[in-house]
């Protein structure tokens, strides 16, 4: 906006100067060359009278030096009643212009070497007609429009400076309240909600400052209220969750009781983080940091020791693999914990008693693939089980699962594919990426290229 500004200021400019100054110098020309003449005529003049008089020579020649233009001044007198024609100074103009002078008895003039030449006929007291040639020189008649042109051209580019000048300062009035309200929006769509726009330049932008700080201001107070929301709802599990954790006590020993307490101990840990993210006054908005995280291999070997027990319960056979060396994600445990708990709670909700399942871990330079695989009826519709919020409809579906690992592989760059599994039902691949770019769409070890669409029930 600005730049266009400026280019219509100088368009409109440059065509103003040009329409007012070419007329100008052209009239600024037309008059040094009137004065120019304007001078020779009243030469001319001034030896008219002595004409009149005499035209005895050396008088006449007196009379030309005293005018001062003895060589650009001629007179020429014609023959008449047995006289010889009289011709004082250097005649430039032809003999033939001359005589057309004398004969139509009005002024003319004609171009010359060097110039042009004023031929002025004069009555003598004779009857003849006499002319006086004037001299003009070229550089007289041109006296003073160099000048001129060049003060014309000097102000014509000041004239068109001046607008650039105006029109830029007239450009960053209004593109920098434009700028600043674009600033604003990239601030507050990273996550800073205390952007706010000054309230300041032409009433239109003015007006959409005043809207966007409104706007940015009902944001912070709903995900204000949200936060509250959520801190109040997770504080009310607190009261079963602690007689949960009573009644565990009196499971007595074993395995199952055991596990029974390490979930209850886990899901009040749970309840307090969600409870402390809440009431945070800053949403977590900051990237991942490349480098920091957990071991992979580590959390599936500790989870799937969680499951394992559940899953024998049931009649199912697992299968883990790839996790016998320590592999780094840049992903926090706890997320990876609650990812993996999500995929592997729907295996054991939407698949019957006795289907195997298994988690595969695969470690390349650039990322790492984690697979989530069963042997169950599969997926009816994978888009509709990846879409955000979208549960099943059946009981304690929720729709937040697959968005718990979505967020999960988003954070570093990666993504989440559903597809089928060597095993016959499905397959849910989470890449996460190590170096925090986009997502290689590439296969490995076969399985993580396929796409196909199985058939059952939605994960949530």
């Amino acid at each position: 906006m600005r730049w266009a500004l400026v280019k219509v200021c100088v368009a409109v400019t440059t065509m103003v100067v040009v329409a007012f100054a070419v007329p100008l110098g052209l009239v600024i020309k037309e008059m040094a060359r009137d004065r120019a003449f304007s001078n020779a005529e009243r030469q001319a003049a001034a030896i008219a009278p002595a004409l009149s008089i005499t035209t005895d020579r050396d008088q006449l020649e007196r009379v030309v030096a005293s005018a001062g233009s003895d060589d650009g001044m001629a007179v020429h007198i014609p023959a008449s009643d047995g006289a010889k024609a009289v011709d004082i100074g250097r005649q430039r103009a032809a003999a033939r212009d001359i005589a057309t002078t004398r004969s139509i008895g009005r002024a003319s003039t004609t171009e010359v070497p060097g110039g042009s030449t004023l031929l002025q006929p004069t009555a003598l007291s004779s009857g003849e007609i006499a002319v006086v040639e004037v001299y003009v020189p070229e550089p007289e008649v041109s006296n003073g429009v160099g000048t001129a042109w060049a003060v014309l051209a000097a102000v014509g580019v000041a004239l068109i400076v001046g607008s650039v000048a105006v029109a830029d300062r007239l450009g960053v009035r209004m593109v920098q309240p434009a700028q600043r309200l674009v600033e604003g929006a990239h601030e507050l769509g990273e996550g800073k909600l205390g952007a706010r726009v000054p309230e300041e330049g032409p009433n239109e932008l003015r007006l959409a400052a005043v809207a966007f700080n409104s706007m940015a201001d009902q944001v912070v107070q709903l995900l204000a209220n949200e936060r509250e929301l959520a801190a109040d709802l997770s504080h009310r599990l607190r009261t079963p969750l602690t007689v949960l954790r009573l009644n565990t006590a009196s499971l007595g020993d074993g395995p199952a009781a055991e596990q029974t307490r390490a979930a209850v101990a886990q899901l009040e840990r749970e309840v307090d983080t969600i409870i402390r993210t809440a009431r945070e006054a800053k949403p977590q908005t900051a990237a991942t940091v490349i480098g920091a995280g957990c071991d992979a291999s580590e959390v599936v070997r500790e989870r799937m020791g969680f499951w394992s027990a559940l899953a024998e319960d049931e009649g199912r056979k697992v299968r883990v693999a790839g996790v016998d060396r320590p592999v780094r994600i840049p992903v926090a445990r706890a997320d990876l914990v609650a990812a993996l708990d999500a995929l592997l709670g729907n295996v054991f909700r939407h698949t019957p008693e006795g289907t195997a399942f298994a988690v595969d871990v695969h470690n390349s330079e650039d990322a790492v693939i984690v697979l989530v695989s069963d042997a169950g009826p599969g997926i009816v519709d994978p888009e509709a089980a990846m879409a955000r919020g979208k549960g099943s409809g059946s009981d304690g579906s929720t729709g937040l699962g697959l968005d718990i690992v979505r967020r999960l592989a988003e954070s570093t760059g990666g993504d989440v594919r559903i597809g089928s599994s060597v095993l016959g039902g499905t397959e849910v691949r989470i890449w996460i990426q190590l170096d925090g770019r986009a997502p290689v769409r590439r296969g490995h070890r076969g399985s993580v290229r396929r796409r196909r669409r199985g058939v059952g029930a939605s994960r949530v």
